[in-house]
């Protein structure tokens, strides 16, 4: 990573532009240019990373004397992962920005610490990381189906798995045994994990798993769900998008029932 003093207004970079869980493109892309060209101060914005040896850097739009056309970032999981992760980056940082202006500690004004990429408080000193929510995400599977759930906010049909935040003094495992039987009502076993994905909505990071269907009646928790049900394979509905750890869970599953079929 670049210090700020080794870049001009000459340099190429990858601007985020951020407001909440909203980003700036130019006709569908994160723009690329320098700050001169694209006329954003330059002594505002941090570096969040690099991609493809072109440095990334963040502005909050409400730091700007300029309305800017945003997108969200839902619409941009279809972006290379790299470069997605760091406009997720610049994003969750945003909200740090913009949540974190008081010190939790004495009241102090928070200013942003470019160095540590935290929040400061003037009068005790004290450094406020960002906020990170821990969220599991499982596929349950039952022979040669899979449960898929759909929520109230979901639209055009949508289903995907079932999903929920951590609790104090609670494993990732008996977080997903807990949010599956209080949304659904059932018990599962072989409880494994898969993998992770930052969710900055707003900043969450979520820990995918697969498990099995052990016992109960499904029930789904209508003041959580719209629906939940059990899905062959080849008879799915409209599923979370490409490019989000629910889809690739549901297609894992997918994968190992058909493996498991022939």
């Amino acid at each position: 990573m670049l210090n700020k003093g080794d870049i001009n207004p000459m340099h190429n970079c990858y601007w985020c532009v951020v407001s909440g869980s909203d980003i700036w493109l130019l006709d569908g892309r994160l723009p690329k240019g320098s700050s001169h060209e694209l006329d954003l101060p330059l002594e505002l914005a941090t570096e969040v990373g690099v991609y493809e040896g072109i440095p990334v850097m963040w502005l909050n739009e409400a730091d700007l004397n300029c309305d800017y056309v945003l997108t969200s970032l839902r619409d941009c999981l279809h972006f290379p992962e790299p470069l997605f992760l760091l406009m997720s980056k610049a994003i969750q940082y945003g909200h740090m920005n913009q949540s974190m202006r008081f010190c939790p500690q004495c009241g102090g004004r928070n200013h942003l610490n470019h160095n540590q990429l935290a929040m400061q408080c003037g009068d005790c000193r004290t450094l406020h990381y960002p906020r990170i929510f821990p969220c599991i995400i499982v596929a349950v599977r039952k022979d040669s189906q899979l449960l898929l759930a759909q929520h109230p906010r979901h639209r055009n049909g949508m289903y995907t798995v079932i999903a929920g935040f951590l609790e104090v003094g609670e494993t990732l495992e008996q977080c997903v045994a807990r949010e599956v039987k209080e949304e659904t009502g059932i018990e599962v076993t072989n409880i494994r994990y898969v993998g992770s994905q930052p969710w900055a909505f707003p900043s969450s990071m979520m820990m995918g798993f697969l498990a099995d269907y052990q016992s109960g009646t499904l029930k789904p928790d209508y003041s959580e769900l719209s629906d939940a049900r059990w899905f062959y394979p080849n008879d799915m509905p409209p599923v979370a998008p490409k490019g989000t750890i629910a889809r690739e869970l549901i297609e894992t599953t997918c994968q190992l029932i058909n493996d498991l079929e022939y």
